[in-house]
């Protein structure tokens, strides 16, 4: 069965691994403080459904997701629409993409979707099917989609 999603229990046992391994050599880098904050956001959102036009916790899309966990998160505030996101801050390569880059795709021939880049290839969003969840670049269904990156801010 391909890889769909990561359920929370698995989210969790990710970033302990992670966390323990930076405590146990030099060479590895601790959780950092905007990671821990993005992860906090994710545990309050986790299985909301999705919602078109939605902005709560009964139901949510996926830029508006993207616009309150940045701004609950980071306090950073970001325009409301998927396209209007996909204009703001500044386009970075998808190799240099780093933790809180906003991440974009095209699912259909006018429709777009957008979800926050997290440690190793993961990323936090509102899946029409799932509601939020996380899931990984990796997967083809993502990889084939990806349109662009984009930084909002200097953290």
């Amino acid at each position: 069965m391909p890889f769909r999603s990561i359920s929370h229990w698995s989210l969790l046992c990710v970033f302990l691994a992670a966390l323990l391994a930076s405590a146990c050599g030099p060479s590895r880098q601790a959780a950092h403080p905007a990671e821990t904050r993005l992860i906090q956001e994710f545990r309050k959102w986790e299985g909301t459904p999705y919602r078109l036009g939605g902005g709560s916790r009964r139901g949510v899309d996926c830029s508006a997701f993207v616009q309150i966990v940045m701004r609950d998160a980071y306090g950073i505030i970001i325009p409301r629409t998927t396209r209007e996101q996909m204009e703001h801050g500044r386009q970075v390569p998808p190799g240099s993409a780093r933790l809180g880059d906003l991440v974009f795709f095209q699912t259909g021939r006018t429709t777009y979707h957008v979800g926050i880049l997290m440690r190793d290839d993961f990323f936090m969003h509102a899946s029409t099917s799932r509601g939020v969840t996380i899931d990984r670049l990796r997967e083809p269904y993502w990889q084939q989609r990806m349109i662009q990156v984009r930084r909002v801010s200097e953290r």
